[in-house]
């Protein structure tokens, strides 16, 4: 039982490790990823590295090409647009959900993280502004109450983070969605729901001006987008090694 618990355990850890590693940037978008050579560098098997693949590519982070390699997903400009398509579907759904049923919690939280960017904004620190965009959108979906729209959410969560730490730090991608931020959250704390709706649709629409339709160059001559390797943050400091007992932040 211990064994079959800690091989569990180090597939978790190697699938939280890699997850980070290509949401905050530290994996380029369509990079191959060797099996031997992260399993040595986690110190681990290659079978928690497999299944961690394995889960990466249901969650649609990593996709196996046939009899090569392992690779991270790379999006063109209609993935993006259909990412967009879905979101605004679910989020709008999670948004009316949550300021019927639990508005004042929703304005309040959404007003303390938007104090939370500010901060971040004003010294600075963009990777912690660009995390607590991830959290605003979440708070809207744990707000909702509604578990089954917050799984489909889910699915594409990730990938809409990756994309926004790869857009989001360019100053005009901060400035608009920082300002839209601000809206959305007075917006909500005053119960104005159908302003609240066509703010959050300007800001996560496919549409001209939206922030996912600002040109930073980072559209590649191929057609693939998001080309360019942000910043990275740290990896997650976490120990694998045998004689530790490993933990998840």
């Amino acid at each position: 039982m211990d064994r079959i618990e800690r091989s569990k355990s180090l597939t978790e850890l190697v699938t939280y490790i890699l997850r980070h590693s290509i949401v905050e940037g530290e994996l380029e978008l369509g990079e191959a990823l060797s099996e031997s050579k992260i399993a040595s560098r986690l110190e681990v098997s290659r079978t928690p590295v497999r299944e961690a693949f394995a889960r990466l590519e249901i969650e649609g982070l990593v996709f196996a090409e046939p009899q090569k390699s392992t690779r991270v997903f790379t999006l063109g400009p209609k993935d993006v647009a259909d990412i967009c398509d879905v979101r605004c579907c679910l989020e709008a759904k999670a948004l009316a959900l949550a300021m019927e049923r639990r508005r004042e919690d929703l304005g309040n939280v959404l007003t303390e993280t938007t104090k939370l960017m500010t901060e971040a904004r004003q010294t600075g620190q963009n990777r912690v502004y660009l995390r607590l965009d991830t959290q605003f959108h979440q708070q809207i979906f744990d707000h909702a109450d509604n578990v089954f729209l917050n799984d489909a959410y889910q699915t594409v969560a990730s990938k809409i983070a990756a994309l926004r730490n790869r857009l989001g730090s360019h100053p005009d991608h901060l400035q608009k969605g920082y300002a839209e931020h601000l809206q959305l959250a007075e917006l909500v704390a005053k119960g104005d729901l159908a302003r609240a709706l066509d703010v959050l649709d300007a800001h996560i629409a496919r549409k001209e001006g939206s922030f996912w339709n600002l040109d930073d160059g980072l559209t590649g001559r191929d057609g693939q987008v998001f080309t360019r390797r942000p910043t990275p943050s740290p990896a997650p400091n976490i120990s694998l090694r045998k004689d530790r007992q490993p933990s998840m932040p």
